[in-house]
């Protein structure tokens, strides 16, 4: 591991799973089903497929067909539970504390790039004392789903902001999204296996490097 890592300049972690589990204290449907609601008003065209999912994200890209202001108003929603539920969120991650700090420590830059609102990680990372962890925090594009990660942009925007390539950066992610998003920008990649079978699939679709724990990416950091 810390050879695949040796290479590169910068460290960018997602949130939702590397650092904490957002919607541990506010259960994601919950919060899908508030959205759902919103979008059947706002777009009545749109309430079957809403309320067909109890996914935020998806409800919050389907609002997109129900033109600007109504993405506008869902995605102002789903800000807000963002910041609700990563107040109540609880404990980071065991270990992703001490991946941020090494990384740094390490002489390496690290970010933040998520698809959860930047608000949300601040409120977060201000709430446990950790803003010190993260050099920026590169959150969702406002009012443009279509640029979330599995797009590369994030990614490239995170590493222009650092100054370095976006070859010379990996991105820690627990999804396939992420992988995906990390090839696209041309970056590396380490899968954060949090749940039995994610090994295989973030191995399936090319990261770097698979850790099951984030105390492990820490100490390899380090």
């Amino acid at each position: 591991m810390t050879d695949k890592l040796a290479k590169y300049d910068a460290i960018l972690f997602d949130f939702d799973g590397p650092i904490c589990n957002v919607f541990q204290g506010l259960p994601a449907p919950s919060v899908a089903a508030e959205l759902s609601t919103l979008l059947a008003w706002l777009a009545p065209e749109l309430s079957n497929a809403a309320h067909a999912t109890d996914d935020p994200m998806v409800v919050h890209q389907l609002a997109r067909e129900g033109g600007q202001e109504v993405l506008s108003a869902v995605e102002a929603a789903l800000t807000a539970a963002e910041i609700r539920a990563v107040g109540v969120a609880g404990a980071p991650t065991g270990g992703a504390v001490e991946a941020m700090v090494a990384a740094r420590a390490s002489g390496r830059r690290v970010a933040v790039v998520s698809n959860n609102s930047a608000d949300c990680v601040h409120a977060y990372f201000a709430a446990q004392g950790i803003s010190g962890a993260v050099e920026t925090v590169v959150g969702r594009p406002a009012l443009r789903p279509d640029l979330m990660k599995p797009s590369p942009h994030p990614l490239r925007e995170a590493a222009a902001i650092l100054g370095v390539s976006p070859a010379r950066s990996a991105l820690v992610g627990d999804s396939v999204t992420d992988i995906v998003a990390a090839q696209a920008a041309g970056a590396g990649s380490v899968g954060f296996a949090n749940r039995p079978g994610k090994s295989e699939a973030l191995a399936a679709v090319g990261a770097t490097a698979v850790v099951t724990d984030m105390a492990s990416l820490a100490h390899a950091l380090a």
